[in-house]
């Protein structure tokens, strides 16, 4: 099966998790557990996540998969993967908590440290975006696939950021930055504006995880994108023993040195 192919069967995947995830999203009430970390946990992570791995395991056997609901696999282990799938079930589970409808599922193909396949699907939104390596970037629109394109800077830039929080270095940043129109969205959508020309900057100077970027990455490359550490380095993945991004940037087709407004 080509990336292309694999890819509209994964976003048929992301849409039956979806729709599970809806189906507890749409009760009166859920109940909200903590996980090690004093992260959110909800049945609908857990229901999302069985799907999603169930799904990718009978459509390709001989690949590992990386789930942020099961991510204690050793680096000895992990390092041994040229590709894998990369997962995480639910993005933005406090989003999912608030009733904002600004989260999504996230689903990677990684091969050699780079992702070559990603879907990201806001089942509340009813947004799905999706790439594989070397055939563009799509959002599904009705039935129908539509190419989407990253934009030239704008001036002033329109940058998004995070609705629920803001990191702690964001303040400083936006200041040198100087004028700008600054906008919100939930999880990984922030990239997915970006990709789809709606904003020119997406700057995360705080922690994530490697299933919170892989999906977006492909589909920001791909639409003519970039997404780079903030020493303009791509972010790679599988490299280390711990799963924690380093800050980077998700900007649109012009490149531009965005560590230079970063507070010293």
């Amino acid at each position: 099966m080509n990336l292309e192919t694999l890819s509209h069967t994964v976003s048929q995947i992301a849409i039956e998790a979806g729709e599970k995830i809806l189906a507890i999203y749409n009760q009166a009430d859920f109940n909200v557990d903590s996980k090690s970390d004093n992260s959110p946990l909800t049945a609908a992570d857990l229901a999302s996540h069985h799907h999603i791995v169930d799904s990718l395991k009978q459509l390709t056997p001989d690949y590992p998969i990386l789930s942020e609901e099961s991510a204690q696999i050793p680096f000895t282990e992990r390092e041994q993967w040229s590709t894998y799938w990369l997962v995480d079930p639910l993005d933005g589970t406090r989003e999912f908590i608030k009733r904002n409808d600004q989260f999504a599922i996230l689903i990677a193909l990684i091969h050699e440290h780079e992702p070559v396949l990603g879907v990201v699907y806001a089942p509340a939104l009813q947004e799905l975006w999706l790439a594989s390596l070397g055939n563009g970037a799509y959002k599904l629109e009705g039935d129908d696939l539509v190419p989407i394109y990253t934009r030239p800077l704008a001036n002033p830039p329109v940058i998004i950021g995070s609705s629920s929080h803001r990191d702690e270095f964001m303040p400083a940043f936006l200041a040198n930055v100087g004028a700008h129109e600054y906008q919100t969205a939930g999880s990984i959508i922030k990239a997915c504006r970006v990709a789809e020309g709606g904003a020119d900057l997406y700057p995360r100077l705080g922690l994530t995880s490697e299933w919170d970027t892989a999906a977006a990455q492909i589909i920001v490359n791909e639409a003519g994108g970039h997404v780079v550490t903030t020493a303009n380095e791509p972010l790679l993945y599988n490299t280390k023993e711990s799963l924690l991004n380093p800050h980077f940037f998700v900007m649109g087709s012009d490149f531009h040195d965005w560590s230079q407004y970063l507070p010293k």
